[in-house]
């Protein structure tokens, strides 16, 4: 357990004890220093303190950090496209195959995205909610690739997860879908839950079982039979733009899950494409304690050659 100690300036005077820890102590949020508090971790001139107190210029506050929880998993070398890393945050942008988080059942308990950010900062988590991992505040499938913010710390999650839920955090996907999308611009507003029909998937439905989900979608350019779309997801429901767009009628190319069987085949067999055709390609938020970032992220090989290639055959049809 490491002791660390601030002592009290003019201009936290009259502030409670639990809003000044995490001013004194940036990388912490006040949910922590309640837990802190509550198990009596926190003292002033030696003496226990609540949450409520407040202190006198040159009081001194003792804080006590127990040592970080470790997790029951493995650190592994996994190779990591990093973006953008500082002491607060990551910006990985995510191959396609690789899990973002182990299983509750026991899969991928070596070889997620966790595993690689263990290995990856070592000593430079600053732990969430005193556990050594790091903080997933949003997700891409499994076989979607593209780009994904990690918290390092409890302040920085707790700084993306209001800006997320605030809708201050803009994400654009790139997709081709089947079929000859129109409007070439549009709106698909449809709530989503888990599927009556297949629990393992998700589904346009109505009633209390199911969240709002909102995509806006533009046409970038037709494709023969196919639509390359950049794609605006404005909620973050599970699947969310590979149910949308099936429920429309113009499902991912390439998705095993929600798409249509025969045209995955050929691309599979023309193309060699093996997942669906969907990738994370511009991130923008404000990086903690910093100011608003955009990212970007250009089609992996395997999607590039799809394109090339429908183009190419595009032009020779035309």
């Amino acid at each position: 357990m490491k002791t660390s100690r601030f002592v009290l300036t003019e201009e936290y005077v009259g502030l409670r004890v639990d809003k000044i820890l995490p001013q004194a102590f940036p990388e912490h949020t006040r949910n922590y220093f309640h837990t802190l508090l509550a198990q009596g971790l926190v003292k002033v001139n030696g003496k226990i303190v609540k949450a409520s107190g407040k202190l006198k210029v040159g009081d001194k506050l003792d804080v006590s950090f127990p040592d970080l929880e470790t997790l029951d998993l493995k650190a592994k070398d996994i190779p990591l496209d990093i973006v953008y890393e500082d002491k607060n945050i990551l910006v990985i942008n995510k191959q396609a195959g690789l899990v973002v988080h182990p299983g509750t059942h026991g899969s991928h308990q070596e070889d997620s995205l966790v595993n690689a950010i263990l290995h990856h900062c070592k000593d430079s988590l600053g732990g969430i909610n005193g556990t050594l991992r790091p903080g997933i505040v949003h997700r891409l499938d499994k076989d979607t690739s593209g780009l994904m913010v990690v918290a390092k710390n409890d302040m920085a999650q707790q700084t993306l997860i209001d800006q997320f839920s605030k809708k201050e955090v803009e994400k654009i996907y790139f997709a081709l879908v089947c079929g000859h999308l129109e409007p070439a611009k549009g709106t698909i507003d449809a709530p989503i839950g888990r599927s009556m029909q297949d629990r393992k998937k998700m589904a346009v439905i109505e009633g209390k079982a199911s969240r709002d989900a909102l995509t806006k979608y533009e046409v970038i350019k037709y494709l023969g039979k196919y639509t390359f779309v950049k794609v605006y997801l404005l909620t973050g429901r599970t699947h969310q733009i590979r149910v949308h767009f099936a429920a429309i009628g113009f499902p991912l190319v390439g998705d095993i899950t929600y798409g249509r069987e025969k045209i995955n085949h050929q691309f599979d067999q023309h193309y060699g494409l093996k997942r669906q055709f969907l990738h994370a390609g511009y991130l923008s938020f404000k990086v903690p304690g910093k100011k608003k970032e955009e990212f970007e992220s250009t089609l992996p090989s395997d999607l590039q050659q799809v394109l090339d290639a429908l183009e190419r055959e595009t032009k020779a049809n035309d």
